[in-house]
């Protein structure tokens, strides 16, 4: 029986990209916790803003698209972890609003993000990288959740693509957060 696992939301539009780099070495970290790992990527995902009509009560979102299978994945993890890439300062849209409907079915049913364990980590070229960990942050605090710091903040800088691992001292603040997920995680377990 594994010690836990841990669903890593990839917020990007583009696989193999450096939100999705900065994501694998989380997973390594993780899995060298002995906590089981699955990173779900936005790529190729339909994920359409929350329309309230309040039909989510039922443990799943009613709107036709590719959200509910990763509530349920995220519903039988003990971690859930966001990576966003930043863009004009603050965080994609579809990662936004992925978010706010995972949170609406959570509190509209089953609470089923209480007490995980997780975090966002921001990732961009030059800037809205607090602006973004401020915003990811509500949804994580609103939601009863539990979020370990790190030596800074979780956030990457990259110039080009491919070049986030690059960024030492980001690395270093990701890799450390992923460790305090898998600590805390097996704690409470």
């Amino acid at each position: 029986m594994s010690a836990g696992k841990v669903v890593l939301l990839c917020g990007s539009p583009r696989r193999r990209g450096n939100t999705e780099l900065v994501l694998g070495e989380c997973a390594k970290v993780l899995e060298a916790g002995g906590l089981e790992t699955e990173t779900i990527t936005l790529a190729d995902k339909q994920i359409l803003s929350c329309t309230a009509c309040g039909l989510c009560s039922e443990g799943e979102c009613a709107l036709d698209d590719d959200l509910n299978e990763i509530i349920e994945e995220i519903r039988g993890a003990d971690g859930f972890i966001v990576g966003a890439p930043v863009y004009f300062g603050t965080a994609r849209s579809d990662v936004t609003a992925a978010l706010q409907r995972i949170g609406m079915v959570s509190m509209a049913s089953d609470s089923f993000l209480s007490r995980k364990v997780g975090g966002p980590i921001a990732v961009a070229r030059r800037g809205g990288h607090t602006a973004t960990l401020q915003e990811l942050l509500m949804f994580y605090l609103i939601n009863d959740m539990i979020v370990p710091g790190s030596t800074y903040w979780n956030m990457v800088f990259w110039e080009a693509p491919g070049e986030a691992l690059a960024d030492e001292e980001g690395m270093r603040t990701v890799r450390r957060f992923a460790d305090n997920v898998a600590y805390l995680i097996r704690k409470l377990r």
